[in-house]
């Protein structure tokens, strides 16, 4: 081929020298593809860490998972520049249903969409005419089985390592470019190694002629195919072996090659290892599960970075990560003179997601975002509340019990929200704490419910015969849905009686949820509560005020439009708050105020758009407030809408069921199903 041909050496050398294509090896790809994106600063549990936009983008992304891929990135990073990480594997721990496999799939689809863009594209070399060498048979062309990079032919030309020095350096490549090269410098594969060698045999060790029968082809990035990215999962005990991750002999070769002592004999893409072995990502799922002879395997080619096989050495550039989870992990330790495959492992422990914000994303996911029909394929509509009640009950089953913070607190904080007095760095101490504990287990998230149990609940509810009939997947469901999944599913007493009294929690929450709602469907307003905390708010902070007249009327500019704003401050209304927040001394009224003057002034200027709703306690006394002064009680609300006999009861039920229908997001099935629930006594705290 002329070194004009697009498909020659010579012309991939010059593309490479233009940095049109690219020599690099799986480390430097993947964090190229990771720290070329956006990296913002985030702070999670009272510690600040990194998150990446590549792990953020796509219709089904990662939520959360920060200190995981923190890890991961620090890892890649460091192997990519040459560090120990480099002859090490990827190992993620941690219970079933927390993302490990998703984290890696996703990684995967990340790589490949990198690697197609020009420019970061991976290549490869066949040998062409073997026809004329005679001792191939029928065989015309071989392509490199690991898809070694053309660079590294180029690295091999000749047996003299001073001689490709000098090839390259014609090829126009500065002593410090090829200085560069050779970082990451590996001999040929056996069979690349060997087929060269009997060219230059039939060519008389004529390079340039012997290039002539050498292609440059992209290698393919096919997901089925397994190349570039490839998964092994871990199999039965008698169905696996070897030859599923490194090759074995070929027969139908055997039929053609007549020199027996060719290393071509073995077909290495019988094996996962070497379709990914050109700067790819090997998964191994669920590693631990696979029978000792070939976790031994592992650990070869983990530390070697080289398939073998009866003596010949094929070396690969692939970043191996797997998965696994505890019990198999624990099980491995235990077993102590399997300590050296874990000495080459880094090891993640992998968390579930323990911030109930995040997890509306994740539950998201679970519900699916098809739109979702009843078994007569009429639409199933969504209770505006279930992605909440969902939420905090699958996050409270995660959080492990502390003497200094109560669940509720413990699950605001970790969502970045105010849990009264509490403050974040109570948290970290929590954390900090139990992370010391060496059972992994015992750690924070490290135990609780995870996605699929969640995506069970939810398989449940929605085959249930009140979700079919009602054509709503109505909120409080899912409490009896989850109930029946941890019954069924969680084996450990101690587990099962903490989920139970997580689930408790997690109805009391979504009982204040639904108050909340009632006085927004009662006001015929959609955030009726929301407003009425905020004057709580600005009150408390213009009460004070020097400008403030007899008339009470105090101004103040809103963080949210920059415009002036004047307000009435009402002491009967804050005293009436205060009361049901149970501060009863001057001085415990002034210290409540002055967390929340403080809370104001933090956050109002990282985000204007702040409305004090995550403070859950000052939103139920407003509420409770609000409901008593405009309706003499939310009991007499509750008697009207339970006790609709007389027609002025009736009009109210009807306008709120009307309000919660156009305004709030409710179907006529979960309006009067709440309202029911409203008028219940059930799970009132």
């Amino acid at each position: 081929m002329s070194g004009n041909d697009t498909r020659s050496l010579p012309y991939h050398l010059a593309a490479v020298k233009e940095g049109e294509r690219r020599f690099e090896n799986a480390f430097q790809g993947i964090s190229r593809m990771i720290l070329e994106g956006n990296v913002r600063t985030v702070t999670v549990n009272g510690k600040t860490t990194y998150d990446f936009e590549v792990f953020r983008t796509g219709r089904r992304h990662i939520i959360g998972m920060f200190n995981e891929l923190n890890s991961f990135v620090s890892y890649v990073k460091d192997a990519a520049e040459g560090g120990s990480s480099r002859e090490m594997a990827y190992v993620l721990v941690g219970e079933p249903g927390n993302g490990k496999t998703f984290f890696v799939d996703y990684l995967c689809q990340c790589y490949r969409r990198f690697l197609s863009k020009d420019g970061n594209r991976k290549y490869t070399f066949r040998f062409n005419g073997l026809e004329k060498l005679e001792t191939y048979g029928h065989i015309k062309a071989i392509e490199s089985q690991t898809y070694e990079d053309p660079m590294i032919l180029a690295m091999n030309l000749y047996e003299d390592p001073d001689m490709n020095r000098e090839y390259l350096a014609k090829a126009g490549f500065t002593d410090q470019q090829i200085d560069l090269l050779y970082e990451d410098y590996r001999p040929l594969g056996a069979c690349s190694d060997y087929i060269w060698k009997d060219l230059a045999a039939h060519l008389d060790g004529d390079v340039q002629k012997m290039l002539q029968q050498v292609e440059i082809v992209p290698v393919p990035l096919s997901e089925s195919l397994g190349t570039v990215t490839g998964k092994y999962p871990a199999k039965d005990k008698i169905t696996s072996s070897a030859v599923d991750l490194l090759g074995e002999e070929s027969i139908q070769r055997l039929l053609h090659i007549s020199d027996t002592n060719n290393p071509y004999r073995f077909d290495l893409r019988r094996g996962a290892l070497a379709r990914v072995a050109g700067g790819g990502v090997h998964f191994s799922d669920e590693i631990f599960k696979n029978k000792k002879d070939l976790i031994q395997v592992y650990l070869g080619v983990i530390q070697n970075r080289t398939i073998e096989i009866e003596g010949f050495k094929w070396p690969i550039d692939t970043l191996i990560i797997a998965t696994s989870n505890n019990s198999e992990f624990n099980k491995f330790m235990a077993e102590k003179e399997e300590a050296p495959i874990v000495d080459r492992c880094r090891i993640s422990y992998v968390s579930h997601n323990t911030d109930y914000k995040l997890q509306r994303e994740l539950t998201n996911y679970a519900i699916g975002s098809e739109s979702r029909t009843t078994l007569t394929r009429e639409v199933l509509h969504q209770d505006p509340n279930l992605n909440y009640a969902a939420s905090t009950a699958v996050v409270l089953s995660r959080l492990p019990r502390s003497e200094k913070l109560t669940p509720v607190e413990t699950m605001k904080l970790a969502a970045g929200e105010v849990a009264g007095e509490k403050s974040i760095k109570t948290l970290a101490e929590v954390i900090d704490t139990l992370n010391q504990d060496p059972n992994i287990i015992n750690r924070f998230g490290q135990k609780g419910m995870g996605q699929r149990n969640l995506g069970r609940a939810i398989q449940l509810m929605v085959e249930s015969s009140e979700t079919n009939e009602g054509k709503c997947m109505f909120a409080h469901d899912i409490f009896k849905a989850l109930d029946r999944i941890i019954l069924d599913y969680v084996t450990e007493a101690n587990d099962r009686a903490k989920y139970l009294e997580d689930l408790k929690i997690a109805k009391t929450l979504y009982r204040e949820r639904v108050m909340t709602e009632m006085f927004n469907a009662y006001m015929d307003e959609p955030l009726a509560v929301k407003k009425d905390v905020l004057n709580y708010v600005n009150m408390i902070i213009g009460i004070d005020a020097e400008n403030l007249g007899a008339d009470r009327l105090w101004k103040y500019k809103d963080p949210q439009t920059g415009e002036l704003v004047a307000l009435k401050i009402d002491e009967r209304f804050i005293n009436s708050v205060e009361e049901r927040l149970e501060l009863k001394t001057e001085e415990q009224r002034e210290s409540f105020r002055t967390s929340i003057r403080k809370i104001y002034g933090q956050k109002i200027t990282m985000d204007p758009s702040y409305d004090f709703m995550d403070n859950l306690e000052l939103v139920k006394a407003v509420t409770d407030v609000r409901l008593k002064s405009d309706i003499a009680g939310a009991g007499s609300l509750i008697g009207a809408l339970a006790n609709r006999t007389n027609e002025e009861n009736q009009k109210l039920y009807d306008r709120m069921i009307s309000t919660m229908l156009e305004k709030l997001g409710y179907c006529r099935t979960c309006a009067q199903k709440t309202i029911e629930y409203f008028c219940t006594q059930e799970d009132d705290s």
